[in-house]
């Protein structure tokens, strides 16, 4: 995963991601990457449930 963390509370799941930090272009050249889990992942404790993450700006 790139800039993202996962903490699940309860039932609860909370996503944080530094939005002042940039991993360069996406592969398509169409927007620059913030934050991905980089595919779907297993969320922590609950290795059933999956997320897929993408943050990402217009260049």
């Amino acid at each position: 995963m790139k800039n993202c963390e996962m903490k699940l509370n309860g039932k609860i799941l909370t996503i944080t991601v530094d939005v002042s930090k940039e991993f360069g272009p996406s592969s398509s050249g169409k927007s620059i990457i913030i934050a991905s889990t980089e595919g779907n992942v297993s969320i922590p404790e609950k290795e059933e449930i999956k997320i897929g993450l993408n943050v990402y700006r217009k260049p």
